[in-house]
This record gives structure tokens, sequence and C-alpha cells, in this order.
């Protein structure tokens, strides 16, 4: 017969009971009648079953003086966030390269505010993810800061607390991903913004105020659902990726954590003989570039952030063979592929991204330039633009140029982390052209005088023709070859292998260790 428990174990195992979902009961009936999942639902599905350790489970809100003890204990929970340490896709990368410190903001108590042990915790955890390099997982749901803890006397307005100098320290040190559903304003929207990528649902209002602090600035009332919805933060690239739900966010978020966990074993890609045929004959022709990344990528492995912000460059991630590495490329179904303000900046942050990670770049370059002329400038195009130039300059990871069809001027030299010669290996496919500008301006500004020499229209564009042609011979991607402005022309079918070849030659294609280790380890 088993003896029954201790007094004092009871007391505490009741008093963490107090702390779950099958203890709140109507407040995970509310959660769920608004289509949404609890704090510690979200949780289980984020980490590897039986991973979790938890900080500060037993904390309630500073509030004891003007409210029940028992109840707090209950209906704020943890003081609203849940923080601790687990792994997540173990399975697939091992144990070790799994650890991660995680951060979920509880909207069932006290609709997420920020109190006083609610930044305890959050200082807790991120002085533990910046001292072991443990990359951080934030679901940011909440109303900000919350004025009602009657318990803390020894501050006025509270705003030395450390919690978001802690959490923005953490950049370029370990990957911080931020979720998102529901509203998220103030303290809340600022911890969104600092993450280096966003994750948000559908049913995401983000905004830097709610609804009660504009009406207090005397801006007049508005509706939470006005403020910051999900297409807005698209287009103004707040948000990186968009999900239709918790459940997809969530595996949105092991998804992309996974790029920075290092290489899987198992691994399949689609024949790549089509990318023989992907690039149009007719070089005036566009084509769509996220087919050639598709098949380029291990099947399934592309992940694409801010794709309706910045279209004229595609940021995102793959994998090839397995291994992780980072991309960009030129969209030439938008501007032609012409580099704009908005798509360079975007660009830069990413690169400085992975730089700060060690994420080796893939650059598919097709791109007649910077966007040119006055509308340009009015977007701080040399700002904005040579903002791609300082982070292809910082860039201590290597990166492997691919042409696939233009490489012209700044625009392309931007594409390929400053210069030709900056890439670990730049090499062309047949279709690719070259030139200090496109090839179309060359000839109308080169050749001004001769064209406007010649009155008969049709005249005249049979010579623009004959001199156009004439150029791309001279910079067609075989001659840009013989005289090592490139280091090689390859057929598409093997843009994969020389990737690869190129990252080994650079020292980054890493080998996993043998089976031995039991971490499973990675190494470089």
């Amino acid at each position: 017969m088993t003896e029954s428990l201790r007094p004092e174990l009871q007391a505490l195992q009741q008093r963490l009971q107090r702390t779950l979902d099958e203890q709140r009961v109507e407040a995970c009936e509310r959660r769920h009648a608004a289509g949404y999942r609890t704090a510690r639902e979200n949780l289980n599905d984020l980490v590897d079953a039986g991973s979790f350790q938890e900080y500060g489970q037993l904390a309630v809100a500073a509030q004891r003086t003007r409210r029940d003890y028992f109840d707090l204990q209950t209906s704020t929970a943890g003081d609203g966030v849940i923080t601790g340490t687990a792994t997540i896709n173990a399975a697939r990368v091992g144990p070790r390269a799994a650890r991660v410190a995680v951060v979920v903001n509880d909207y069932a108590v006290l609709a997420g505010t920020q109190g006083f042990f609610h930044h305890r915790k959050l200082d807790r955890i991120c002085a533990l993810a910046e001292k072991h390099h443990l990359p951080v997982v934030m679901y940011t749901e909440g109303g900000g800061g919350r004025p009602g803890d009657t318990d803390v006397l020894t501050h006025i307005a509270g705003l030395h607390v450390e919690s978001f100098s802690a959490w923005a320290r953490l950049s370029g040190t370990v990957p911080r991903i931020a979720v998102n559903n529901g509203y998220c304003f103030a303290g809340n929207a600022a911890l969104f913004g600092c993450a280096d990528f966003t994750i948000a649902t559908r049913s995401s209002w983000i905004g830097m105020a709610g609804p009660a602090m504009i009406e207090g600035g005397g801006l007049g009332k508005v509706a939470a659902t006005e403020i910051g919805p999900l297409d807005s933060q698209l287009k103004n690239g707040v948000v990186d990726l968009a999900a239709d739900d918790e459940a997809q966010a969530t595996a949105l978020a092991q998804q992309l954590l996974g790029y920075f966990q290092g290489p899987v074993d198992d691994w399949s890609c689609v024949d790549q003989a089509p990318l023989r045929d992907l690039v149009p004959e007719d070089r005036r022709w566009a084509y769509p570039v996220r087919k050639v990344i598709e098949t380029l990528a291990d099947t399934g492995s592309f992940l694409e952030l801010r794709r309706v912000y910045g279209r004229g460059i595609i940021t995102g991630f793959m994998r090839l063979e397995g291994l992780p590495v980072a991309l960009i490329a030129n969209d030439c179904q938008q501007l032609g592929g012409a580099v704009d303000a908005e798509s360079a900046e975007k660009a830069a942050r990413f690169l400085q991204l992975c730089n700060a990670f060690g994420l080796p770049v893939v650059s598919l370059t097709d791109t007649p330039g910077f966007m040119v002329g006055p509308a340009s400038e009015r977007e701080a195009a040399v700002r904005r633009m040579s903002s791609l130039f300082i982070a292809g300059a910082s860039l201590r990871v290597p990166v492997i140029a691919v042409f696939l069809r233009k490489g012209y001027g700044l625009g392309a030299m931007a594409m390929t982390g400053g210069s030709f010669v900056a890439p670990v290996y730049a090499a062309a496919w047949p279709t690719g052209e070259f030139g200090g500008m496109g090839l179309e301006g060359a000839v109308r500004l080169g050749y001004r005088k001769e064209l406007e020499a010649i009155a008969d229209e049709t005249e005249r564009e049979q010579l623009f023709e004959q001199l156009l042609a004439k150029l791309y011979e001279a910079g067609k991607a075989t001659e840009a070859a013989s005289f090592l402005e490139i280091d090689a022309v390859i057929d598409p079918v093997d843009t994969r292998l020389t990737v690869l070849h190129a990252l080994r030659t650079a020292g980054v294609c890493p080998q996993r260790v043998e089976p031995a280790d039991p971490e499973g380890q990675w190494t470089q």
C-alpha cells in the first residue's frame, strides 16, 4: 500500500496545480471561445515533450494588499508569463543544438499585462539566454504595462526595469523569434519589434499603444482592431511571416529556429534538369524566380521572410543536402529586378542577421541595377541603398553568387557583398549578361548622337537593335568569365553542387559528429 504524501508535498502539488489549465477552467473557456489556445497549450505544442523546465511558476501579481492571495494563485498564475528552458527539434538536430529559452505571455492573466514579477521573470530568462547562448522564442500577446501592482512601494513610474534592454541586448548574440496572436500593445509590442524574426497570426493587432493610451493622449477613441492589423504590418515590414492561427505560427517558429540549429540528415530534392529552361530564351521576359529557388532547395526547406515588403529582393532560408543557408534573390517580376530603396534596406538587415548567426549566404542575382529617378530619391535611395554595401562589407560569412541573368551596375555589386570578387565563388548560368549599366540604357546613352542623326524611326530602331546585340555579345557570361570578372559559367543543373563545393572550400560545410557522441553535436 502506497504511503500518503506528507502535508507539505501535498500543499506544493496543489499550489502548482492552481497554475495549470485544469484549475483555470473559466480562463481556458474564454480563450477557446475566442478561437485561441491557452499559453500552456502553445508551450506544449512548441517544445519537445518532457523537456520544459519552468522558472518562476509560483509567482503571482504584486497585488496581495488589494486582492485575496488564494485567488491570485489561480487568476494571476505566474504573474502572466511562463518562462523556462527546453529543447525544440531535438529529434532532428540533437539535444545540445536544440536547447532554447521560452517566454509565453499569458493573456488570460490581466490581459497579458507586464507587472513587477512578470518583469523579474523576463530579466531572469534573458540573463540565462545570454550566459548560456540560448536562442529565445517569445509569444508576445498582451496589453503592455500594468498600473495596478499595489504591493510595489519602491518606485514611482517603474521605468527602471531592465526587461527591454536585456531583451534588446541579446540582438546579434542569439536568435530571437517573436510569435504573436491577438492584441499586442505598448511594452509587448516593443518586445515583438525588438526580435530578430517576427511571426504573427491573421488575428493579430500590434501597436506601440493600445486604445486606452491613445485616448489618454487626446487622440480620440479607436477600436483595438484598428491598431496595427496584420495586413498593415506585413506591408511595412514589421512582420516577417504570417500564419493562419497559433498552430501554424508555432510550426513556423520551429522551422525558423531549425535553420540556426545546424544540419539535418533527412533531406531530398527534386530533379534539377528543369533549371535549364526556367530562364526564358527571350532576355526581355520575366520568370518566377521562386521556382528556381524551390528547385534548388531541399524539398520543403525554403522559408521566405517579408514576402510583401521590399518585393524586389527575396530573402529567406533553405537547406542544401541538409545544410542551412541564407538566400537573397532578385525578383525580375518586380520592377524588372531593379533594387529599390525598400528592398535594399530589407536585404541589408537580413544580411546583418545572417552574419551575426553564422549562416552562409547564397545570392541568386538578376538585376539591371539600382532603381533610379526622382521617385526613387524621394524614398531616401542614397541612404537606404548604400546600407546594402555596408552590410556586405561587414560579412564574415561566405557568400556564393550565382548570376541567373542580368548582372548590371552597382545593384549587382551590392547583391554580391559589394563586389564580384567578394564571393567565395561567383558563377553564372549561360543566360548571364554583364555591364556597367543595363544594355538598353548603355546604347541610348553611349550612342545618342548616332541614333539622333537617323530621322527614320524604323532605321533608328534597327540601329538600336544592332548596337544592343553587339553589347550583349561583348557582355555575355562566357565573355565575362574569359576576362575573369566571374569565376565560371555553369550548367544550371549543377548549381546545387557548385554551391556546396564553394561552401566546402570556405570550410563551413558541417559534418555531423559520429553517433558515439550522445549529444549529436555538429562542427564546422
